[in-house]
């Protein structure tokens, strides 16, 4: 049965399409190897535009086999699982890439905590915003499961103070001391991984849309398809990786740009982590447009949970053994926006009904964080 079944599986997730973006995705990073000395010297404003063109279309291209393979998985899986499965694969290649900052040659002490920031104030304001919005326009009735986006936001409160705020306070010149790295680290490893358990074991059901809780039809297919969702998963892994392996190229251009146009050099990391999660604002959208505003959380509030869940102890602990000190404080600015999108975020799904209205303010936020990069 498995024997005969393989064929099949294989011709309906490696299609032509699927084959065209991995071969793209992964032929144009292979090929950015041999002309890194080239990359690494100062390029001509053309040259310099043409490729760093080609690298973000190659990067676009692999984003929508992402989303394709990702839209499958949900619909064999379910909510959370399909959902988690891609905010998963785009999180952890996210943290691979800090850390290999990290380790490489020079000093990086904040890039964990710009790179978060970044993150935190595109998924809560320009990509929930976004998503209400286009949602919001096109379905009068978008109705949150209440329960689940309390969890995600109850953990997040936590996870960011003790990222971004606990620092300032009780550590020195904005980082915590050895001493305090160690409980931090393994206190944000336990919340995140009891989150987890819960999310996909006995609070599952506060996870799904609500017209969908106890209904056991989505997950009819599951038994049927193990094959096909192991093949999709590994599918859409080998099509995330070339966009964050062809990002880290991306960086040195935008920064050679970005000094030759005078722009702060944090725009660069805002970018990068805009076209990192690409894949997932995407499917987001989409979600939305179809009403599915649950899954519009899973997919935000989620990945934002596993960003900060996980970036915060792996840094810690590249810092612990390499003797590096990871600078988490924020700045009072940046507080203060994170503390306003976190309450306006409180608001807008603890009232029942989202509605286009509250996708605006978001959208607003995002604009003002954008403006406070360039103070």
């Amino acid at each position: 049965m498995v024997q005969t079944l393989r064929p099949t599986t294989l011709r309906t997730v490696l299609t032509p399409k699927a084959l065209i973006r991995l071969v793209l995705g992964w032929g144009a990073f292979l090929l950015t190897i041999p002309a890194r000395p080239i990359l690494a010297s100062p390029l001509p404003g053309p040259a310099l535009i043409a490729v760093l063109a080609a690298i973000v279309l190659v990067i676009v291209v692999c984003a929508f086999g992402v989303v394709s393979e990702a839209e499958h998985l949900a619909r064999r899986l379910g909510d959370p699982y399909g959902t988690l499965v891609l905010t998963l694969s785009i999180v952890l290649i996210e943290v691979i890439l800090i850390s290999a900052v990290m380790l490489g040659p020079g000093e990086h002490a904040t890039i964990a905590r710009d790179s978060v920031m970044a993150v935190s104030m595109i998924i809560l304001n320009l990509v929930v915003g976004a998503a209400l919005l286009v949602g919001g326009l096109r379905h009068s009735r978008l109705r949150p499961n209440r329960a689940g986006v309390s969890a995600y936001l109850s953990v997040l409160v936590v996870l960011t103070a003790v990222a971004f705020a606990l620092p300032a306070v009780i550590g020195s010149r904005g980082a915590y001391s050895p001493t305090q790295e160690i409980p931090i680290i393994v206190l944000t490893v336990v919340l995140y991984a009891f989150f987890l358990w819960r999310q996909i074991g006995a609070q599952s059901e506060d996870f799904r849309e609500v017209g969908l809780m106890n209904s056991d039809a989505e997950f009819a297919p599951q038994q049927n398809a193990r094959a096909e969702v192991v093949a999709r998963t590994a599918v859409l892994v080998a099509t995330v990786v070339p966009i964050v392996l062809l990002s880290h190229d991306m960086a040195a251009l935008l920064d050679d740009g970005l000094n030759r146009l005078g722009a702060p050099i944090a725009l660069s990391g805002i970018l990068i982590a805009m076209i990192v999660f690409l894949p997932e604002t995407i499917t987001t959208i989409r979600a939305a447009y179809m009403g599915e505003i649950q899954r519009v959380s899973n997919l935000c509030h989620g990945a934002l949970v596993s960003t900060v869940g996980l970036t915060i102890p792996a840094v810690l602990t590249i810092g612990l053994l390499t003797g590096q000190t990871v600078i988490l404080a924020e700045t009072p600015a940046n507080l203060v926006l994170l503390g306003v999108t976190l309450l306006l975020t409180v608001t807008t799904f603890g009232g029942g009904r989202v509605t286009a209205l509250h996708g605006a303010p978001h959208l607003l936020l995002f604009v003002l964080y954008g403006l406070s990069v360039f103070v």
